[in-house]
């Protein structure tokens, strides 16, 4: 069995941005610390929520240097490093080694529409080029790639390889990776939504969008899901559910970035080509927010 990075829920960390839109570094330190203090499980910067595509390599370097020292090693960084050129990847997922991060996350190729022998070549590539562990990340509905069970498997034989980021919502694909990779490949939910039904089947946590606003309830929802406490794990999806399903009323990370300002930080917008939040829906998140900051707080 491979070793587990983490168990639990981790945060898919935004990038807080001065009125410039560039990384309010400072911010990330306050939102780390509290993350931590909070009882989240892991740290995920650099990833689609940190919006990894509009930031510059030097920039992603900071954020994960930043996301390590606040975090002290008191749970581990595990960074977003892929991009849909292999040669790039490398370069980016060497640079995140250097910076202090204990893992990496990396979406398939993009764009590019690779065959299957190039999507194994790809990531075998990296998982050769450096020595901490690999998490891949399938999201087909950003990506336009689907990542077969036999391309799982064939990945999951590389001792690098250790675990994947599931943000389809086939859970037949969850069973089949489970069933056919079995401990070499630990899978983790990429959809709050489904972090409930992941684990059900076995899956060992999330990455979760929603625990930017409230890492301790997503943190005690995947631990009463691995105690197999069902009627309790489900009571706290669905008091969470209206948020999860409000943080996607626009594109990610554009909903969570407003809504960081009502948890206490302020995070400032999105680079373009990501807009700004339209009013109706940020009302009705703010409203969701506010309640379940009240409950949490009784």
């Amino acid at each position: 069995m491979k070793k587990l990075i983490f168990e639990g829920a981790a945060t898919a960390l935004i990038t807080p941005m001065d009125k410039d839109l560039k990384p309010d570094l400072s911010m990330l330190s306050q939102i780390v610390r509290w993350q931590v203090e909070k009882g989240i499980d892991a740290l995920v910067p650099c990833g689609t929520t940190g919006e990894c595509a509009t930031l510059t390599p030097a920039e992603r370097i900071a954020v994960i240097e930043k996301t390590a020292e606040a975090a002290a090693g008191r749970v581990p960084v595990i960074a977003g490093a892929g991009s849909n050129d292999t040669a790039r990847t490398v370069a980016l997922a060497q640079d995140a080694e250097k910076a202090g991060a204990d893992a990496l996350l990396l979406v398939t190729p993009y764009y590019n529409k690779c065959t299957e022998n190039g999507l194994i070549a790809h990531f075998l590539r990296v998982a050769d080029a450096v020595t901490r562990p690999i998490l891949l990340y399938h999201v087909p509905s950003r990506t336009g790639v689907k990542m077969s069970l036999a391309v799982r498997e064939a990945l999951a034989a590389h001792p690098n390889i250790v675990g994947i980021k599931e943000a389809s919502p086939e859970l037949d694909l969850v069973s089949g990776t489970m069933e056919r990779c079995k401990e070499e490949l630990t899978v983790y939910s990429g959809n709050d939504d489904l972090t409930l039904p992941i684990m059900a089947l076995g899956g060992r946590g999330v990455i979760s969008v929603t625990s930017n606003l409230f890492p301790a309830e997503m943190h005690r929802l995947t631990v009463l899901l691995r105690e197999g406490k069902m009627e309790e794990a489900r009571s706290l999806h669905y008091a969470l559910y209206p948020l999860m399903k409000a943080l996607f009323s626009a594109v990610n990370p554009v909903p969570v970035k407003r809504a960081m300002q009502w948890v206490g930080f302020p995070a400032g917008g999105c680079r373009l080509p990501l807009g700004e939040l339209d009013d109706i829906p940020a009302e009705k998140l703010r409203s969701l927010v506010e309640k379940l900051k009240s409950s949490s707080q009784t």
